[in-house]
């Protein structure tokens, strides 16, 4: 109690009233709660504290893990160096390029002794450099050089960015160096970079291609003018009209390239005779092969279908173009060789190749790299010397694809070219009529002198073909003991420069032996020697001549002729089927005077009756006045007033009958195919191309002109 008491006392010795000890015990309570209040606040913090560093070291595993797993699957090569520059790290990309099998067997390694035996010395030194170089200035430095790891073989280019590592206070703690694979992006500017330059040179070649013919033309037709005497003037148009054919096919290759890359470019099948077809493209180039002296052979295999189904004009196109190569890019009595062979047929589709081989300047394997691809040659610099567009290749290759085939070429510098490609073709229809079989091939008896033994072994083929006996010699002396040993033979063909031999003089030799029939000496020659020596030649007793190449057609039909025998033909002679064109009226729609003049030279000689219209109103007109005049229309496309398209709509629209039949044919330089389909939308028959093909209009007249002639 009395303790009680004593505590009731403040320190003054004062007794504490009760209201006093109540207010003292509030405000212990007080503190009390607010201690408790802290504790729960600190316990609280303290447990967000734990969640955070919990979150904090779940989000800082998972950024590791990340970095780890974009290091080890970057495809670019990444090293780090510590300060010592020895190897931290490298990734996994470099570990298997260099066929390291784990980072532990170069960690800790300087790098030089690491990349000593796997880098040349050229490309450490530049990477040492580099690495000084950007400690010492303290910011990236970037490299780029091709290594070639291991030297493999295939270098890479690299994008190499070095940078310095350093800590909070700027100094250095190591060096990060990535590796950027940049192979495929300088390729691909390379490639761009050849392109922009190929169509720079192309574009300079195009230049020098069309202004050449054009002075050509404009220099001789001012020569022309002037010029007092026939011959000269003569001359003159004869150099106009070779300016000219190059001009066009400049123009063509153009236009054909053009189709190809608006893939407008089509195949127009149709059945023709393969021999007379390449007959064609022969003669295309025969003069200049004779200018040039050179040696050309033609060998056509017995296996060749007489005629074929296929877009001929095309293939004709890509055999005139490669024999143009050969004889531009082969020198003087150089030679060339024209080789057709079957190589199968599967269901009527036959699989011909065709090779030209020449002895030119040939082709290294770059230069052949280059070959096939629009607006290149082999050399830039071959422009200039032998000339072309570049696009005759590309053209060709395109052809050739389209015609189920392939294309490549066989060469070495300054050893020749052989180009080669195959086709598919259908075969044509078999004439049931053997044109040769009115003759008794086994009576025939043939001596032909050549000093060329392939030559001889493909004239031995043709006349086997047919079933005629031939005997061959390569010399005079061999020829005259053949006609001793054998006596005297029918048919003697020679030819014109047999090896130390007179070849006039030994086909006048070889006819005078003495025999029971009068002998044929023929002379087998090339069209510019014939007419140099065709007067002495028949002086000397010479009855005919053959020209070179061969082709088999051309040796039965001389052989036929000199039996008296005619071909067994089922379609009529040519002039037989221009007879009843004449006194035929046509309507010829066009503008332009000397178009006019052209086409009415080209129709002279086939005795039409043409009237000439200078528009399309005018032609609606002329039409609509005699309908029943006129055979056919040749229309122009774009005219002034009316365009030949109206033109011909509004003469369909005329109630005369004979409008809705009358051919109308369109004659335009437009020769794309949507072109073509346009006239035909129109209401037109067919289509003819500018510049005017004289074969090509003689097909139209023969496909839509009666042959009544009225």
């Amino acid at each position: 109690m009395q303790n009680t008491i004593n505590a009731l006392e403040n320190q003054n010795g004062e007794a504490v009233s009760v209201a006093e000890m109540q207010r003292e015990i509030r405000a212990l309570k007080r503190r009390l709660a607010l201690a408790e209040s802290n504790i729960a606040r600190a316990q609280l913090v303290s447990s967000a504290q734990d969640r955070v560093e919990t979150i904090w070291t779940s989000s800082l595993k998972k950024e590791l893990q990340f970095f780890k797993l974009v290091l080890e699957n970057t495809t670019n090569i990444l090293w780090l160096f510590d300060f010592d520059c020895r190897f931290a790290y490298a990734s996994q990309t470099f570990l298997t390029d260099v066929g390291i099998p784990s980072f532990g067997l170069i960690g800790g390694r300087h790098f030089v002794d690491v990349l000593e035996p796997l880098i040349s010395t050229e490309n450490l030194g530049k990477f040492i450099e580099a690495i000084g170089s950007a400690i010492a200035k303290k910011h990236t430095v970037i490299l780029e050089d091709q290594i070639d790891f291991n030297a493999k073989g295939s270098p890479r280019t690299f994008s190499i960015h070095i940078t310095p590592m350093t800590d909070d206070d700027g100094r250095s703690t190591g060096i990060m160096a990535l590796f950027l694979d940049i192979t495929e992006i300088n390729d691909a500017m390379e490639t761009a970079k050849r392109a922009n330059m190929a169509k720079s040179d192309f574009l300079a070649n195009m230049s020098h291609e069309i202004r050449t013919p054009m002075n050509a033309i404009i220099g001789m037709t001012a020569i022309g003018k002037s010029a007092a005497d026939t011959e000269r003037k003569d001359y003159c148009l004869a150099k106009i009209e070779d300016a000219s054919i190059h001009l066009l096919g400049v123009i063509n290759d153009v236009l054909d390239m053009s189709k190809i890359e608006a893939n407008k470019f089509e195949l127009t099948p149709t059945e023709f005779d393969f021999e007379h077809m390449l007959r064609r493209v022969v003669n295309v180039v025969s003069f200049r092969v004779d200018e040039k002296r050179q040696a050309f052979t033609v060998h056509i295999g017995k296996a060749i279908p007489k005629t074929l189904i296929g877009d001929d004009q095309r293939l004709a196109q890509v055999i005139t173009n490669l024999l143009g190569n050969a004889v531009k890019f082969t020198p003087d009595r150089g030679s060339i060789n024209l080789d057709v062979r079957l190589l199968g047929e599967e269901n009527g589709t036959c699989t011909i190749q065709i090779s030209i081989k020449d002895t030119g300047i040939g082709m290294s394997p770059e230069q052949q790299a280059r070959l096939f691809k629009s607006f290149q040659q082999a050399e830039s610099s071959t422009t200039r010397k032998y000339g072309g567009t570049g696009l005759g290749l590309a053209i060709s290759k395109r052809i050739v694809e389209m015609m189920g085939g392939r294309i490549w070429v066989e060469s070495a510098l300054d050893e020749g070219a052989t180009f080669v490609f195959t086709v598919q073709l259908e075969r044509g229809e078999e004439k049931s009529a053997n044109p040769y079989a009115n003759v008794r091939w086994s009576d025939v008896r043939i001596l032909a002198v050549d000093d060329d033994p392939r030559i001889l072994a493909y004239f031995e083929e043709i006349v086997r073909r047919v079933g005629a006996h031939c005997d061959t010699a390569q010399s005079g002396e061999e020829a005259l003991a053949l006609v001793r040993k054998n006596g005297a033979y029918p048919f003697y063909f020679v030819d014109w420069k047999v090896r130390d031999t007179d070849s006039i003089r030994l086909a006048s030799a070889l006819k005078a032996t003495e025999s029971a029939f009068e002998s044929v000496a023929v002379i087998m020659t090339s069209s510019t020697d014939w007419s140099g020596m065709e007067e002495a030649a028949k002086a000397a007793g010479v009855d005919k001549f053959l020209s070179k190449p061969l082709f088999p057609s051309a040796v039965v039909e001389l052989l036929m002729e000199s039996l008296g025998a005619k071909p067994q033909k089922e379609e009529i002679m040519q002039s037989d089927a221009l007879a009843h064109f004449a006194g035929s009226h046509i309507l010829l729609a066009e503008d332009v005077e000397v178009n006019r003049e052209i086409v009415l030279a080209f129709l002279g000689p086939l005795l039409l009756e043409i009237d000439c219209a200078e528009n399309g109103a005018e032609a609606v007109r002329t039409f609509g006045e005699a309908p029943e005049k006129y055979r056919m229309i040749l229309m122009d496309v774009q005219m002034p007033e009316m365009d030949g398209y109206e033109a011909t709509r509004r003469i369909r629209a005329l109630d005369a009958p004979c409008a809705k039949t009358i051919p109308i044919i369109a004659m335009t330089a437009n020769v794309f195919r949507e072109d073509v389909e346009r006239c035909l939308d129109a209401g037109m028959n067919d289509h003819i191309g500018k510049p005017l093909d004289f074969e090509e209009v003689l097909r139209v007249l023969q496909k839509y002109l009666p042959k009544d002639g009225r």
